[in-house]
């Protein structure tokens, strides 16, 4: 197949390489030109991914038009609340025969959409068929070593999710096929606020058990909203669901959870992002979930103490505090 990847982070540049290694015709864009000229000379994303080989034959290109000339698929890797203005970008007519497999994990803020419902929006001659999702617990530091990862990929049409399964799995990314696209979406987006939330607990000093209980009411939460938005509640079980939840909240490549550390050792918001040099997708979507949330009538009480402290400044403890003295309920 002929596939471009949109984005060269870090998980735009490994993807990339695993879909040249598994014998794709590859194109990566990236959207500095300066950089797009560093990485086809390096061959290497020493800002996003050091250490990791880029193929010689891997083309790597600025120019966002030449990146989706006849290509079967499409791999969008840019931060969620940037996909719609690149998307905007591109010249329509190439997009007509292309599967777009969307691996941003994020709510749109202000739409309140997810990133298929965006695409739809944003290119109106694009049908549900075309567009795919692909999510799960899967660190680029760890794909891009070839560390054995599973991940689930979604369309609303099981052959259009089968062949993006198809065009991914290796001997060490094994992808399972879904239907549940809304589903795995909000479980990629949603985990991100949550890990965020286990972070703080990290800087703060709480132990295990906290953390243990920001995880399971975490997706109790993230469930509750999803199945109100109509998404399948046996998804968040799953890899893009508690899979990812795990991995955010647990993992040293976590940037959401580093995030919350971060917050949760005194720092403020502004600080901490200004010294980061990859996105946090959790922040920005933690305002989209909490007003997801007030809209769908649903109770997510982690998520509502994650965005007032990020953007409220509510003190941690506080939060924490109020959390836990709410009213007694059923589990």
């Amino acid at each position: 197949m002929r596939i471009s990847v949109l984005g060269a982070g870090g998980w735009g540049t490994t993807l990339a390489i695993l879909l040249h290694y598994n014998g794709h015709s590859v194109t990566l864009w990236e959207y500095k030109k300066d950089y797009a000229k560093i990485l086809d000379k390096k061959r290497e994303n020493k800002t996003y991914l050091p250490g990791i080989p880029i193929p010689i034959d891997l083309t790597i290109t600025h120019n966002l038009n030449e990146a989706a000339i006849d290509n079967n698929m499409i791999v969008l890797a840019v931060p969620s609340q940037f996909l719609r203005s690149v998307i905007k970008k591109i010249d329509k007519n190439l997009l007509k025969n292309s599967i777009l497999v969307s691996v941003s994990k994020g709510i749109e803020n202000n739409t309140l959409m997810t990133m298929s419902q965006m695409l739809l929006d944003a290119v109106p001659t694009l049908s549900e068929n075309q567009i795919g999702v692909l999510s799960g617990p899967s660190h680029a530091e760890e794909v891009s070593r070839r560390i054995p990862t599973t991940v689930v990929t979604a369309s609303k049409d099981i052959e259009t999710s089968k062949s993006i399964q198809s065009a991914f799995i290796t001997s060490y990314f094994r992808a399972y096929a879904s239907t549940d696209v809304l589903g795995v979406e909000l479980g990629g987006a949603f985990k991100n606020v949550i890990a965020i939330g286990a972070g703080i607990i990290d800087g703060v000093k709480y132990g295990d058990n906290t953390k243990a209980a920001i995880m399971t009411r975490g997706i109790a939460e993230i469930s509750r909203l999803g199945v109100a938005m109509g998404a399948n509640p046996e998804t968040f079980a799953g890899l893009s669901g508690m899979g990812d939840l795990i991995v955010t909240c647990m993992s040293k490549h976590s940037r959401n959870r580093y995030v919350g550390e971060q917050i949760g050792g005194g720092k403020k918001l502004k600080q901490v992002l200004k010294e980061m040099t990859m996105v946090a997708e959790g922040v920005m979507t933690s305002k989209s979930a909490s007003q997801l949330a007030k809209k769908m009538k649903v109770n997510t009480p982690i998520t509502n103490e994650v965005y007032n402290i990020l953007f409220k400044d509510k003190d941690p403890l506080k939060a924490t505090t109020d959390l836990m003295t709410r009213d007694m309920k059923m589990e």
